[in-house]
């Protein structure tokens, strides 16, 4: 149950920015949980650990060629 999750900060968010996200990884299953700091009960992404990896790897990548 995604109620029970302990959520994480991104240490790229900041604590004023409109840009805050927080994971959640439950130690009894290997899937991701994302969702937006400002709004918690708003909607959630959830990856699988090889689309998480994909998804981390996707972003940064863009964000050096930008």
């Amino acid at each position: 149950m995604t109620s029970d999750l302990e959520w994480f900060k991104s240490s790229h968010s900041s604590n004023d920015g409109p840009d805050c996200v927080e994971i959640a990884i439950p130690p009894t299953t290997s899937t991701i949980h994302v969702r937006d700091s400002k709004a918690p009960d708003a909607a959630r992404l959830t990856f699988t650990g090889v689309s998480w990896t994909a998804f981390v790897h996707t972003v940064t990548t863009a964000a050096r060629r930008a």
